[in-house]
């Protein structure tokens, strides 16, 4: 039996300071409430979302705007409707006026969720774990001021692989391959692929390529003689500047990311359009 549409309750997120998000926000709380309860809306990134009861959390915005509701959800995330109000995102693939019958269509049962692999971050250090992080994208080490190549040595499943002389390693989820690992020239993976990506940053060896290898096992990373700046940077926040010998593990998390899969916004499509494969780059499609 389908639940009445006061009983859905949502999250309406965005950030106050990206265009158009507080003028779009205020032309659809009317559409939104005739279908949801909004028990929360957000636009400064502060509200403790995991402390709170939802079924849905509709993201204005782009795809940053969503990584920040997966950060702010934390251990219980919720379904995401992702509305693009940005120019280039492969997670905010909706559109204002398609958000109506997605409301209706979750309400109704008729929707899936596809759930993508997060990860947490941890940072060991003198025996210690004192830094620790959920992530959706990536967790970074970047060599920092004073710009010197550093160090890194890599183990998997505790097995040393091997050391990247760089200016960085990015290890990244699916959904991250096409950030700043996408960037930096490593390869695009399905995002409800099991695995992550290995990539070192504008490494010393040419002959030191991107590996992808499943999400079961476990990364860990340590710089013994890092610079001055070196720090761990998690979905573009940093978590800490990193000290000689500290550990930084990469392992799968527990928590799912799930985002509302809405008829005709397929994997393929969202490359073709966003990066152009159809023979021109379209920056303002949503």
């Amino acid at each position: 039996m389908t639940k009445q549409s006061n009983n859905l309750r949502v999250f309406l997120l965005g950030a106050a300071n990206r265009p158009k998000v507080l003028d779009e926000a205020a032309r659809l709380r009317p559409i939104i409430k005739k279908f949801a309860q909004i028990v929360c809306d957000d636009f400064t990134g502060t509200a403790d979302l995991g402390q709170l009861e939802a079924d849905l959390a509709i993201v204005l915005g782009g795809d940053g705007s969503i990584l920040r509701a997966a950060h702010q959800m934390g251990q219980r995330q919720v379904p995401v409707a992702a509305v693009n109000l940005g120019k280039l995102g492969f997670l905010a693939n909706m559109t204002p006026e398609e958000l109506p019958g997605v409301l209706k269509d979750f309400h109704a049962g008729k929707l899936d969720t596809r759930e993508h692999l997060m990860f947490d971050c941890t940072v060991a250090r003198n025996g210690e774990v004192p830094f620790r992080q959920l992530g959706l994208n990536e967790t970074a080490i970047l060599a920092g001021a004073p710009f010197a190549l550093i160090d890194v040595h890599l183990y998997v499943d505790s097995d040393l692989v091997t050391t990247y002389s760089c200016d960085g390693l990015i290890v990244a989820t699916p959904v991250g391959s096409t950030a700043h690992c996408l960037s930096a020239g490593g390869p695009i993976l399905r995002k409800d692929l099991q695995a992550f990506v290995v990539l070192p940053l504008n490494p010393h060896t040419l002959t030191m390529r991107p590996v992808v290898d499943a999400a079961d096992r476990v990364y860990e990373m340590v710089v013994e003689r890092p610079n001055e700046g070196t720090a761990v940077v998690v979905d573009g926040r940093m978590i800490c500047q990193l000290q000689p010998g500290d550990r930084v593990r990469v392992a799968r998390a527990a928590p799912r990311f799930k985002l509302v899969a809405y008829p005709g916004h397929t994997y393929y499509r969202a490359l073709r359009e966003k990066l152009g494969w159809g023979g021109r780059l379209n920056f303002n499609h949503s």
